[in-house]
């Protein structure tokens, strides 16, 4: 704990507010693209069965 409270305050004041939302927007992007292929995938896969 001790170690991953260090490394975190060591790394806090050299983020940015622009490098912190770009990575939501690219996370967010990458959750709804990797859910929609997961459903995609799921659609195809019932209707080979029939």
């Amino acid at each position: 704990m001790g170690t991953a409270g260090g490394t975190f305050l060591s790394v806090l004041p050299n983020l940015h507010s622009e490098d912190v939302l770009k990575t939501v927007i690219l996370a967010s992007v990458g959750a709804v693209v990797s859910f929609s292929i997961s459903l995609v995938l799921k659609f195809l896969i019932k209707k080979h069965k029939k």
